[in-house]
């Protein structure tokens, strides 16, 4: 990190540290715009003091993004079409950045101010399908380019399945809470507690689960959330210091071999299927240098095998080696994904299309110690502040009763697992859905009933945040792409 900066021009500089400044400003504002999500429970049911409570869920989301891992992130990223990703490091790239940046911070902003319970990641991933949709418009070409519509279905249908879920495993949880301890401390309210028996606190094992499941929430956040900032600060980091970052420099020699094998394996497979792969791969008449052209896919190989050579240490090549390189396994990797689609595909050959992939992309999708330290800090200490506006709503705007300590328990569980699970397999969720949802899910359990007017907010946030978003960022984009 201390050689960043080092070599560049002036104003290269102040654009490196002003775009820096805008990702990590999303990861803050996505902190305290999510805080109340993680803690609300918590701190309604005074299990914790509110000062305390954010505290430990600053430092769970810090923990939770030191060790999330780069799925999410990269299922982010690839959200955006690959001639973009080949191109982020020319002025279109920097327009990209800006308009989705911009756009998903305006929105986090304007939802927290009103309170509404929004979802950062649905915001962010409104943005990115947003910048898609405007490159296709400016460059006159197809929407079926303009975006990764495979992994675009994949995130959308982890966003509507996630808090469908959510609601029925937290309802389920009190159902059962009530069959088997039905006169248990454990439903009633903070209310009930204190006006009955006299006492602040919840009974010690129940404050003790809503703890434990408040800063499971706050860590699966961090696993989560954190990532897209990840992604988003290498998007930066490849677009304007492209030599330092456009592949991972400090990848083994190990490494480097699975990649070079990866490309002649791809090579083969082509070689072997190619009247078949010739009838589902349409050939471009383009001759853009960004885009990528799969039925060269052998030609494509056969450059990359040349480029890297031998050699054991990317520090050999030159930045414009380096891009080149890039630019290659993103567009092998993409001609692997295309490939995936032969119909009679063997299991083996899937699977070993599956492999390629991954070892094809080992050297482009990592994230130095630094970046991942800079977004928990972001996310982490953004965490601490700005719980209020929400946690009402939380608490008692979303059933017609107030939240029992069995409903908090249930929704925050439920949380926690969920969201840990997406992370571990790769999907982005929405923190704020899970939780409300599974929040509702509790009330309809326990038939306290639903405030329609919260739950039409809350609805109505959900449905407008991604063509919201989407608007917003294509129009910055266009805007921007003017002026860069």
């Amino acid at each position: 990190m201390l050689d960043l900066f080092s070599g560049l021009d002036t104003h290269v500089a102040i654009t490196l540290m002003l775009s820096l400044g805008f990702v990590l400003a999303f990861e803050f504002i996505n902190g305290f715009h999510d805080t109340a999500n993680a803690v609300a429970t918590v701190i309604y049911t005074q299990s914790m003091k509110p000062r305390l409570a954010v505290f430990y869920s600053g430092v769970c989301n810090f923990l939770g993004v030191m060790s999330g891992g780069l799925a999410v992130a990269y299922a982010i990223v690839h959200l955006l079409p690959v001639d973009l990703l080949i191109s982020v490091n020319t002025s279109r790239g920097m327009a990209m950045v800006f308009a989705l940046l911009a756009a998903a911070i305006l929105w986090n902003l304007g939802t927290w101010y009103l309170g509404l319970p929004a979802s950062s990641s649905h915001t962010l991933i409104g943005a990115i399908l947003g910048v898609g949709v405007a490159n296709s418009f400016i460059n006159n070409t197809s929407l079926s380019h303009g975006i990764n519509w495979g992994k675009a279905i994949d995130v959308g249908a982890s966003l509507l399945v996630s808090p469908i879920a959510g609601a029925m495993m937290a309802g389920l949880i009190v159902i059962l809470l009530r069959r088997f301890r039905p006169r248990s401390n454990v439903h009633k309210t903070p209310y009930q507690r204190q006006q009955v028996e006299g006492r602040k606190h919840p009974p010690f094992w129940t404050r003790f689960m809503l703890i434990v499941s408040a800063m499971g929430v706050s860590f699966a956040h961090g696993s989560n959330d954190g990532q897209k900032g990840v992604g988003l600060v290498m998007l930066v980091l490849i677009g304007i210091v492209p030599a330092k970052f456009v592949l991972n420099l400090d990848s083994t020699p190990y490494q480097l071999e699975r990649t070079r094998d990866a490309a002649q394996h791809l090579q083969q497979f082509y070689q072997r299927h190619e009247a078949d792969l010739s009838k589902i791969i349409v050939k471009s008449t383009s001759t853009s240098q960004y885009e990528c052209h799969p039925q060269q896919t052998v030609a494509t190989a056969d450059q990359l095998l040349k480029l890297m050579g031998d050699g054991n240490d990317y520090h050999t090549l030159s930045a414009s080696q380096r891009w080149d390189v890039r630019t290659q396994l993103l567009c092998l990797d993409d001609a692997a994904k295309k490939a995936a689609d032969l119909p009679k595909l063997s299991s083996d050959d899937k699977q070993l299309l599956s492999n390629l992939r991954k070892d094809l992309t080992t050297t482009t999708e990592y994230a130095p110690t630094w970046v991942i330290v800079a977004v928990a800090l972001a996310l982490g200490i953004g965490t601490m502040i700005g719980w209020r506006r929400v946690v009402k709503t939380v608490g008692e705007g979303i059933g017609k009763k107030d939240m029992t300590y069995a409903q908090g328990v249930a929704a925050q569980t439920t949380a926690a697992v969920s969201i840990g699970l997406a992370s571990w397999f790769g999907f982005p969720v929405s923190t704020t859905h899970v939780l409300s949802s599974g929040v509702a899910g509790t009330m309809i359990a326990d038939k306290a009933g639903l405030q329609m007017s919260t739950v039409r907010s809350i609805a109505l946030a959900w449905l407008f945040t991604l063509p919201a978003s989407m608007g917003l960022a294509a129009g910055l984009y266009y805007l921007a792409a003017q002026w860069f």
